[in-house]
């Protein structure tokens, strides 16, 4: 299980989809793409791609049993949190796997199969993956599109479902993020596309498309070059991307506020 990793893949099908032209423009607003009321709502109708992509979507919702206030709650959960002021979509930012959820949704509806076979196919069989990975969604989140029943797969794993896969499948997606998209003579995800995911987000810097942790200032990993990159999930789940050191490293189960010393350890071992 590699927890929010799994945002690092999903973001990943809903790349392939705008390079693919299934998505005209990350900035286009979501609803015309979902119409399935997941974007009703006047506050909701604002949200865009890159919205839900960086996390300050503040999407407001219930999906597959679970609100947006239940994930993470800023303290106690009262009414007042509950029924609270919305945020501008673009001006807060709120980690939060319920808007990943919608996320993943939404890029269901784009697609129109699951979303697995997508990146199996777009990614996961080009880079050479085993075929020992799976990616899960919840008992209750099944879609009817086109008369065929599918499962729509969560972003996260902070209600379950989720991404079970290797380190050795994680270290290929990292070497490919590390070649900027290319697996030998193919080019699996665009260069623009990877660009975008690494552009700071304007109101928390450290964080790019989902699940592209910068190293904005290097305050997360000091002894990092600032153009290091990182796909984090709970545990700590890490797969490091380091371009100027031609370096992948996979980290499973190290505490989070040591990750930046081990990571530094690497460094000091290879020069």
């Amino acid at each position: 299980m590699t927890f929010s990793v799994t945002k690092s893949f999903l973001s990943s099908v809903v790349g392939v989809a705008l390079d693919k032209g299934l998505i005209r423009n990350v900035h286009d607003k979501v609803r015309d793409y979902s119409p399935y009321g997941e974007f009703d709502s006047e506050h909701n109708a604002k949200i865009t791609w890159d919205h839900l992509l960086r996390q300050t979507s503040d999407w407001e919702g219930t999906l597959w049993g679970k609100p947006d206030w239940a994930d993470r709650p800023a303290g106690r959960v009262t009414e007042e949190i509950v029924n609270r002021d919305r945020f501008e979509p673009g001006t807060m930012y709120k980690y939060n796997d319920s808007r990943v959820n919608v996320l993943a949704l939404a890029a269901l509806h784009v697609w129109r199969k699951p979303l697995p076979m997508v990146l199996r196919e777009h990614v996961m069989d080009p880079i050479g993956a085993s075929n020992t990975w799976h990616w899960d969604g919840y008992h209750n989140s099944w879609v009817n599109i086109d008369g065929i029943e599918m499962q729509s797969v969560s972003g996260g794993g902070h209600f379950g479902g989720g991404m079970f896969i290797s380190a050795y499948d994680q270290a290929r997606f990292g070497l490919l993020t590390l070649r900027n998209g290319k697996w030998k003579d193919q080019q699996i995800l665009s260069e623009d596309w990877l660009e975008m995911a690494k552009t700071p987000t304007p109101v928390q810097e450290d964080y790019g498309f989902m699940n592209f942790f910068l190293n904005t200032g290097k305050k997360r990993m000091p002894a990092a070059p600032e153009t290091a990159f990182f796909h984090l999930g709970d545990g700590a789940n890490v797969v490091y991307v380091d371009q100027e050191n031609d370096l992948v490293i996979i980290l499973r189960w190290v505490n989070s506020g040591k990750m930046g010393d081990v990571i530094g350890k690497f460094l000091e071992a290879q020069n």
